[in-house]
């Protein structure tokens, strides 16, 4: 047991790595077979000792030289009964406690729903494999309504005050688990939030258009619906952690090294109130607890909000290299540990609101490498209405990155140089009019009413393209996004059939996926195209997504930030 970085906290229990990344009710399992083990070793000894004792014995007492006397039945048996509970009695208690330690760890956690009920996107089909991409989307609240979190920050006024979620990133594991991205958008972007309910308060809050981190008004579930709203891709889980949550966690992971490249001292100036207090000289560092938590906070500093991402990128990158270094994904004993501070520290969405489950993603990141594992900032443009404190999602840009991330993509350019290859070397698409295409109605995905009549409109357009065999589905779809779809079974051909189809249309190659076998070449039209004869592109942006923002990959170790001049005193 060791005391909590946190101030006047008292006794904490101290783990030593960070939570997010394993936790199992397996580890339960696997504990107790150790225990069982060992306890069956230790029960066997007096068996051991009793043989010894009835072994080979000389004299001339009890028959002839050397010949070993027999141990009499009774006390035999009893010594057999004796060891024989002895065991029953060990396994059994071994048992029990891990199963109680099980569900104290479950009880810890704090689950809520998923999303609001404003969710329209569409889980990607499985791979070949029958894997599918993961999307988890991270919170950090700024709540103060506890004497913990207020003492790690902030005004007293703001006790009792709707938190905002002022950390927002997204965590996609590729299908093959081969690649991962982390992609952040900034706190002050202005974007559609949708309907919601708060699942605590049972308010709710009318569609509008604001800033991203008011989502969190209607909980967890209503920024994991506008983060869908906005990039279109579907998002398994949340995550939402406080001040006080970091800092416990922080201190499990045992610290993670950090760089400055000039002295800073993160603290209030004249007409710039706030700051995060942090402080550390030029070089690199090893940060853990309180001051993990003002390096993650620290905005003026790092001169903005997205300097504040990359240096959370950079922490995040490193706490992964901890872990990979510290075997901590299969050291059970620290996993133990780990699993205690992660289920206190968490909030999570009920699907993976189990020890099991979390550990299972855990493990989902265990064999990514480091130099596949690419974090960025959102590209953005000021905010017209609001230049000086909002942006907006750079048009083009922006939608590029989603469209890699729906399409489970990697970041690395050199990687998505290799797939566009793949597909150009693919068979070539059959002709149209041998092409029997099923033009689905999705338009009511964004949860409004279906647009009259727009699979058969759509279908014509097909038809004059020279896909003469198309024809509409008699069922409405949903769809927030237009899509061509193949079967998994048709392979390559599939594929080079589904985006000519989509190139017919103006589509970009983005929308075309792969689906489980028992539907054919399938178009469904989403709420993103209601009328017109034309598919909407978007503003044309050749550059790269990765390119003019933040980003870090995660086998650089020799990330330093850069502290704005004014905060470089000492």
């Amino acid at each position: 047991m060791g005391r909590s970085s946190t101030p006047g906290e008292g006794t904490r229990p101290r783990v030593r790595h960070a939570g997010q990344l394993g936790w199992d009710d397996g580890l339960y399992e696997g504990e107790g077979k150790d225990r069982d083990g060992d306890s069956g070793g230790d029960a066997a000894k007096p068996e051991s000792a009793g043989s010894g004792g009835g072994g080979h014995r000389s004299g001339s007492h009890g028959g002839r030289r050397g010949r070993p006397r027999r141990a009499p039945k009774g006390k035999k048996h009893r010594v057999l009964r004796w060891i024989a509970f002895s065991v029953a009695f060990l396994i059994l208690g071994t048992g029990a406690a891990g199963y109680l330690w099980y569900e104290h760890l479950n009880s810890n956690l704090r689950k809520g729903e998923r999303s609001a009920g404003n969710s329209g996107a569409k889980k990607k089909a499985p791979n070949a494999a029958g894997q599918t991409p993961l999307n988890i989307l991270l919170i950090g609240s700024d709540s103060r309504n506890s004497a913990e979190n207020l003492k790690l920050g902030g005004s007293k006024k703001s006790v009792g005050n709707t938190p905002l979620a002022d950390v927002q990133m997204l965590l996609h594991v590729s299908a093959d688990r081969k690649n991962a991205s982390v992609i952040s958008i900034p706190r002050d972007t202005r974007v559609d939030i949708p309907a919601c309910e708060n699942p605590d308060t049972h308010q709710k809050y009318a569609a509008t258009n604001g800033i991203i981190n008011e989502s969190l008004r209607g909980g967890p579930g209503c920024t994991l619906d506008t983060w869908e709203q906005l990039t279109k891709v579907y998002i398994d889980h949340w995550m939402m952690v406080d001040f006080a949550g970091v800092v416990d966690m922080a201190d499990a992971v045992g610290g993670a090294w950090v760089c400055v490249k000039q002295n800073v001292n993160d603290v209030s100036k004249p007409n710039v109130p706030g700051g995060s207090h942090l402080r550390l000289t030029a070089g690199k560092h090893k940060i853990q607890g309180e001051v993990a938590l003002q390096w993650l906070r620290t905005r003026h500093a790092f001169e903005s909000d997205f300097g504040r991402s990359k240096a959370q990128h950079m922490y995040l990158n490193s706490v992964m290299r901890e872990l990979k270094s510290q075997n901590a994904f299969t050291d059970t004993g620290r996993l133990m540990n780990l699993a205690e501070t992660a289920t206190k520290s968490l909030q999570v969405s009920e699907e993976i609101g189990t020890v099991k489950k979390l550990f299972d993603l855990g493990m989902q990141l265990k064999n990514v490498p480091m130099d596949k594992l690419n974090m960025l900032t959102m590209p953005r443009i000021p905010d017209p209405k609001n230049p000086e404190a909002h942006v907006l999602p750079k048009p083009g840009a922006s939608e590029k990155l989603w469209a890699l991330l729906r399409d489970d993509q990697s970041l690395d350019p050199k990687d998505r140089a290799a797939a566009a290859k793949k597909v150009k070397a693919g068979p070539k698409a059959g002709a149209p009019a041998s092409l029997g295409v099923t033009v689905v109605n999705g338009t009511p995905g964004d949860g409004q009413a279906a647009t009259e009549g727009r699979a058969g409109v759509v279908r014509d357009m097909l038809k004059a393209k020279g896909f003469s065999e198309a024809d509409t589905s008699t069922e409405l779809g949903s769809a927030l996004t237009t899509e061509v779809t193949y079967p998994h079974s048709a392979g390559a051909q599939g594929k080079s059939d589904a985006l000519s189809v989509a190139k017919a249309l103006g589509m970009p190659a983005s929308a075309v996926t792969e689906t489980p076998d028992g539907a054919g070449l399938t178009l469904t039209v989403g709420s993103d195209w209601r009328t017109g004869s034309t598919f909407p592109k978007t503003v044309e942006d050749d550059s790269d997504p990765l390119e003019g923002t933040e980003s870090v990959n995660g086998a650089k170790t020799d990330d330093c930030m850069d502290v704005y001049w004014p905060y470089r005193q000492m």
